[in-house]
């Protein structure tokens, strides 16, 4: 699989961690999960949003224009519907991490690499329901 496609699939699997069925969050584990130890630390977390940035980035210039945002947003948007979600998913729904409203922490319509990476914490503590310092499955489960 080229990167940029191997990158697109790990962007989505974060999209559709709530769209498996008997295994909630079992996607996106699996593909966030650098070392294979089950669990998703902030470290491993930071790592692939950086990669995530980097597939949309296309002039590579540090910045998420708003057309290049647009096409983010477009992607992650159909693959949601692809895997079930539709325009649901929850307040825990791991994407709302990645919203242009959430990263673009000037509000100028362009998201820097650095409020893209800045919003990664946050992100992270919301998936991490337990605050246990790491993301498992367990933290997908209903309730």
């Amino acid at each position: 699989m080229p990167k940029s496609s191997m990158i697109l699939a790990l962007v989505f699997s974060a999209t559709s961690a709530f769209a498996q069925q008997g295994n909630p969050g079992g996607h996106f584990v699996e593909n966030w999960d650098l070392d294979g130890d089950g669990q998703v630390t902030l470290a491993e977390a930071t790592e692939r949003r950086g990669d995530v940035f980097v597939t949309f980035d296309a002039d590579e210039n540090g910045i998420l224009t708003s057309e290049e945002h647009d096409l983010f947003d477009e992607a992650r948007a159909q693959d949601m519907e692809q895997n079930g979600m539709g325009h649901g998913g929850g307040g825990r729904n791991p994407a709302n991490g990645m919203l242009r409203d959430v990263t673009d922490a000037d509000g100028d319509g362009n998201v820097t690499r650095e409020e893209f990476m800045a919003a990664v914490p946050a992100w992270f503590e919301a998936m991490d329901r337990n605050g246990d310092g790491v993301v498992t499955t367990a933290d997908f489960g209903r309730g």
